[in-house]
């Protein structure tokens, strides 16, 4: 199959490989719930998805950390890895691969890669001189360190200076090439703020980088030279091409990127851009592999507008969030208050009036209100009225005929805030237009066609709006689904696909009286806010 059609056909993501000095945060968990969203979409439109996401195990923050709780690091990141597991599966992510970059398999791809870029002249022996931040893993320059050489981002600890002999990568080889590629292919790192960053940090001019350590036992070792440790950044990156292997594959880079390679979309927080948009296409072009079509850096999260810290004693616990208020209500609000790619804000009081306006009175009260008038006017059955008896200028058939377009193009740029804002307008037009028309009145003045009408015109908007939010809640939508007469759980998302193919359920007027109603019950409970004691 040539890259066209399977682009178009497949579609491979994936999120960071998560650092396992802790358990899961909620930045860990935003960016994946994210991925989790646009793989489900893509999967409504039939296409064979693959989530990657996973855990990145080595390196001296692990070692040290480990060290500090009297543990081995392979012990530790056991425990912190299938943290992340479970979160995962509380969060409703349906993810398809989940790599340890402490795998065997992974060791042996790696050397493979490592090989190939050494073959090509891209690796060196040479002196490593400068600060070094432990918690980023990373060397900082002069220029990017605040006062008392303390990393930006971790402005608590202090960086270690470092003057040792390292391997390196040729990175100043392909300053060209990857300002060529940055070019050529504007749509590469998104947003535009990330691209800008990037543009500016290549066009100051890069330096080689180091892909080794000493005295770091934690990692693999440099085939060429076992006295020195891969560097984890070099380890890391290269899990996403171990991810793409079959479970019973024999590990070799041929048969990891002969179906899913190149990676369509890397979701990432911005802290970790440079790695993504710089570091990595180039160690691909040395290594002679195809680049990745995109990159996307979203933003960080705050906490009633502070910046979250342990020191701060202000972290938010995704698992607490969860089990408090369920993982649609997390998701939701996640994804439809903070436009993907800004910097965004937690407040719990802003979180349940969100979740209680849209999905407990827009959406769940309307459609448990309209089956009760279903049940009382039309004897529990979908009203008789058709699509076609609905003309085009419809105050709801008008905005549903455009709305699965719109919601499409807002998935596909990862504009997730503007689907759900999309949505939530016909949402809200239903409610006004049931409380104008008054059903209850027209039944008393004997107005059986009009009754039906405006019934028939509401169920079929909030099952639209319930198919196309299907991505971020999808317990929601399926029991909407259901009470709506379809045997459809969107969490089965390629017995889905089928039986509710985007190309048809995305569209106005659906329904038919072919349907057999479910029983009403409330979708979503309205949250209480916890009293003070």
């Amino acid at each position: 199959m040539n890259q066209v059609n399977r682009t178009q056909k497949t579609f491979a993501l994936t999120t960071p490989l998560y650092y396992v000095n802790d358990l899961p945060h909620i930045g860990s968990a935003y960016t994946t719930m994210a991925a989790d969203v646009e793989a489900r979409f893509q999967r409504l439109l039939g296409r064979r998805v693959l989530l990657i996401t996973g855990t990145d195990e080595h390196g001296q923050k692990i070692q040290r950390t480990a060290e500090s709780k009297g543990r081995s690091p392979q012990s530790f990141s056991d425990e912190m890895s299938a943290g992340f597991v479970s979160l995962w599966q509380l969060l409703n992510i349906q993810y398809d691969r989940f790599i340890r970059t402490t795998a065997p398999r992974h060791e042996v791809l790696v050397k493979e890669f490592f090989q190939r870029v050494w073959e090509a002249g891209d690796i060196y022996q040479g002196q490593q001189k400068g600060w070094y931040c432990v918690s980023c893993e990373e060397f900082k320059e002069e220029r990017e360190l605040l006062e008392g050489h303390r990393c930006p981002l971790h402005p608590n600890k202090e960086v270690e200076w470092r003057d040792e002999q390292n391997y390196f990568f040729r990175l100043s080889k392909y300053q060209e090439k990857l300002q060529k590629l940055y070019h050529s292919q504007p749509d590469f790192i998104q947003p535009d703020s990330r691209r800008n960053e990037v543009l500016n940090f290549v066009n100051q001019g890069l330096q080689d980088f180091s892909i080794s350590r000493v005295n770091v036992d934690w990692g693999f070792p440099v085939p060429v030279d076992p006295n020195h440790t891969l560097y984890v950044w070099f380890d890391a990156l290269l899990g996403y091409i171990t991810a793409l292997l079959e479970p019973d594959e024999e590990p070799t880079l041929e048969n990891a990127l002969a179906k899913w390679w190149p990676i369509n979309l890397h979701l990432i927080g911005k802290d970790i851009l440079r790695f993504h948009a710089v570091y990595w296409p180039a160690m691909l072009m040395s290594a002679g592999l195809s680049l990745p079509e995109r990159v996307f850096g979203h933003g960080f999260l705050t906490k009633d507008g502070q910046k979250m810290g342990k020191s701060l004693g202000n972290t938010l616990d995704p698992i607490g969030l969860v089990k408090r208020y369920g993982s649609d209500a997390v998701r939701y609000y996640f994804l439809k208050e903070i436009e993907f790619g800004k910097d965004g804000d937690f407040n719990e009081s802003r979180f349940i009036n969100v979740v209680n306006a849209d999905l407990a009175n827009d959406l769940g009260n309307l459609l448990n209100r309209t089956l009760n008038m279903v049940k009382k006017y039309c004897a529990n059955n979908v009203p008789t009225t058709t699509n076609e008896n609905i003309p085009i200028e419809h105050p709801l058939k008008a905005i549903g005929l455009r709305l699965g377009e719109q919601v499409k193009h807002a998935y596909e740029a990862l504009a997730f805030n503007h689907a759900c804002e999309a949505i939530l307008l016909l949402v809200q037009a239903s409610n006004k237009f049931i409380d104008e028309q008054a059903p209850w009145s027209l039944y008393k003045q004997g107005q059986i066609q009009a009754v039906e009408q405006v019934l028939y015109a509401v169920l079929e908007s909030v099952r639209l709006a319930a198919y196309l939010l299907s991505p971020i809640i999808p317990d929601t939508s399926s029991d909407i689904y259901q009470q709506l007469g379809y045997g459809i759980n969107f969490n089965q998302q390629i017995e889905t696909a089928t039986a509710a193919p985007f190309a048809i359920h995305s569209t106005w007027g659906v329904l038919t009286n072919q349907q057999k109603l479910g029983e009403a019950r409330p979708v979503f409970k309205r949250i209480e806010p916890a009293k003070n004691n």
